[in-house]
């Protein structure tokens, strides 16, 4: 590494004892140091974190406050910056690495000044004034201590979410692409420039794989889960102490879907996103609470075991279910009783925009009471949804499909828009009747729409 030696260009000189002590001084050296850089608390009862990306390698150079990698928690994904500037020297883990909470994830040589701890300085002198023509022009000297600096490499550049996010549905390594960007940066039209030249090459890749004989032997290859599998692990295995019991009933939504499309046509699209079925299926999950308030309630057995206790809760947190590129997440919808259609559908549109980025805060997936599980959207039509832990129901929703139904006069066939909808319960405190006039309410709701306009406060 190379240092430049600062201040005034100077002859040395052999300093008289007959000088003042006064003008006798420590000179003030430059010096290299390595600092440590921890994983620290992140907060929020996080205790280990799996590395998504690293955005530097060694060698590469540092500012602080520049991003060093993501990390993926239990909960969101978060971004540690570098509190140091310097020149990475070395990192202790790999992409997918799991990090616990004091772990050092890399060490960063800095720039200090002073004298090294246990290291002595020769004393110098206060040099007497010279003049210009007598200075002694110094060149930069080169150091054996440490690595030379290097240039980051393709992989140490930053992706946007969304980048990595068409990179892992392609299941393609950012280190396969050439950036175009600031530094390197890989960007969407590099990922799609690449995918337009690569159907040649995935034909070959494909016929280069030949298939496996027919007395290979199996092979496992073992895998740790992710964090967000580890968090569902987690929540499912708690939800496995829930006696469920099903629900299920066919809605109409014929009626819905033409309100929902003069909506759509009446909007403007500047100030309010299109409208889905979820903020009218949300809406009318609160309003049913409004006369169910059990199923928006907790089941309490930790406060004491021996006298289990329901715990009413006035607000409507409703968790969505979503499918994200880091896998299943539950975000949540704070204070739906209090929300307009319109402003349940933001509030929809801002979590998925964040879901899709891995950006979710915790207080984003977090609070939940209930919950609505949309699994039509893939392809399914039935589902039996699992309860989260902490709550007594949840509601999934089928695929919206055309299928003929007989009119009024029992005679003439139409076509009509139909889902089903499915309910699970915690059977402990809830029983069956209290769930279907529960669920006949939401299904009068969704099947005549203008229903929920009247009893919204």
């Amino acid at each position: 590494m190379h240092h430049m030696v600062r201040g005034p260009a100077i002859r040395p000189r052999t300093c008289s004892p007959f000088l003042p002590l006064a003008r006798q001084f420590h000179a003030s050296a430059r010096w290299e140091k390595t600092e440590k850089h921890v994983l620290s608390d992140i907060g929020e009862g996080v205790k280990e974190v799996q590395i998504i990306q690293w955005f530097v390698e060694e060698g590469a150079p540092i500012e602080e406050w520049s991003p060093l990698c993501e990390v993926q928690s239990d909960k969101a994904s978060v971004e540690i910056t570098s509190k140091y500037s310097g020149v990475i020297k070395k990192i202790y883990f790999a992409q997918d690495d799991v990090v616990q909470t004091g772990d050092t994830l890399l060490e960063i040589e800095v720039e200090g000044e002073g004298e090294p701890e246990q290291q002595s300085q020769p004393e110098a002198r206060d040099p007497e004034p010279v003049a210009a023509s007598d200075a002694v022009e110094v060149k930069p000297t080169t150091s054996t201590s440490g690595p030379e600096p290097q240039q980051p490499g393709k992989h140490a550049s930053l992706a946007t979410p969304a980048v990595r996010g068409l990179l892992k549905e392609h299941d393609i390594a950012i280190e396969d692409i050439t950036g175009t960007g600031k530094d390197g940066r890989v960007l969407k039209e590099d990922v799609l420039k690449y995918l337009e030249g690569g159907s040649q090459q995935s034909t070959a890749s494909a016929a280069a794989i030949s298939k496996p004989a027919m007395d290979a032997k199996q092979t496992e290859i073992a895998q740790k889960l992710t964090p967000v599998q580890s968090a569902m692990f987690k929540s499912m295995t708690g939800s496995l102490s829930i006696p469920h019991f099903l629900f299920s009933d066919t809605v109409d939504l014929t009626t819905l879907t033409s309100m929902r499309s003069r909506l759509n046509s009446l909007r403007n699209p500047d100030t309010t996103p299109k409208y889905s079925y979820m903020p009218f299926m949300i809406k009318a999950v609160s309003l049913a609470l409004n006369q169910y308030p059990l199923l928006n309630a907790r089941l309490d057995v930790t406060s004491d075991p021996k006298k289990p206790q329901l715990i009413l809760r006035s607000v409507h947190n409703i968790g969505v279910a979503m499918d994200t590129p880091n896998g299943l997440i539950v975000p949540v919808i704070k204070a739906v009783n209090a929300r307009s259609i319109t402003s349940i559908a933001e509030e929809l549109q801002r979590l998925a925009q964040l879901g899709q980025a891995g950006k979710l805060s915790n207080n984003d997936l977090t609070g939940g009471t209930i919950t609505v599980s949309n699994i039509g959207n893939i392809g399914g039509e039935v589902v039996a949804p699992v309860i989260v832990e902490g709550q007594l129901a949840i509601m999934g929703v089928g695929k919206i499909k055309t299928v003929p139904v007989f009119a009024n006069d029992g005679v003439t066939v139409k076509a009509a828009l139909q889902a089903n909808i499915s309910w699970s319960a915690d059977h402990r405190v809830v029983d069956g009747a209290t769930m279907a006039r529960m669920a006949t309410q939401v299904q009068k709701y969704l099947e005549e729409p203008g229903t929920m306009i009247a009893d919204m406060s």
